[in-house]
């Protein structure tokens, strides 16, 4: 009589579920630091989401290269969203950073004004500013005559500085020339009594 030995059979190991949380964040934190990132003051917090962001997606990358993932599409997605929101922080950082010296540029420039009355009328009064470091100091000469010219030095900014020529109570025509730097900056005229040329806000 034979023996027969049973055979045993067993069952296949289940595969391991896929682990697509590291890819999955990567896209979610790159997509918001897409988002945050052309917004001024608040895009500085896309920088480390963009990175981290980055990061996550290319684990998510090697995870599916390497079986244990299958979201291989969202982890590239999120690559290439946290690579835009990158550009996007260096283009800003670019751009205020230029901001930032030309409105330094502009705070030390140095500059020379030259204010011109013209006209027929008698009496003009005349208003102009002049500068003291960062300080605007408005001067007002009364009864000049025209031709008139007064030539001032400046450094930084010219925001607020005023020049008016006024006819006096005889009338006549008046007008006001503004020279910046040898460059003609702004032009008025004007005539009857009391009549104003302006010249405010070269």
């Amino acid at each position: 009589m034979t023996d027969y030995t049973p055979i045993q059979q067993h069952a296949a190991p289940p595969a391991a579920p896929a682990r697509n949380g590291l890819g999955t964040a990567g896209f979610v934190l790159g997509l918001i630091g897409l988002v945050f990132a052309p917004i001024p003051l608040v895009g500085v917090v896309a920088w480390p989401l963009c990175v981290l962001g980055l990061i996550l997606s290319a684990v998510g990358v090697a995870r599916v290269r390497s079986g244990k993932a299958t979201n291989k599409g969202l982890s590239i997605a999120g690559a290439v969203v946290a690579l835009l929101g990158l550009v996007v922080c260096i283009l800003w950082a670019v751009v205020i950073g230029k901001a930032i010296g030309d409105v330094n540029e502009q705070a030390t420039a140095h500059h020379t004004i030259v204010y011109e009355v013209s006209g027929d009328a008698k009496a003009i009064d005349v208003v102009y500013s002049t500068f003291d470091r960062n300080t605007i100091l408005i001067n007002t000469e009364t009864g000049a005559t025209a031709p008139w010219t007064k030539t001032v030095e400046a450094t930084g900014f010219l925001a607020g500085a005023q020049f008016t020529a006024t006819a006096g109570p005889d009338g006549g025509s008046v007008g006001c020339k503004v020279v910046v730097d040898g460059k003609e900056a702004k032009t008025a005229t004007a005539a009857g009594a009391g009549a104003v040329a302006s010249c405010t806000g070269f």
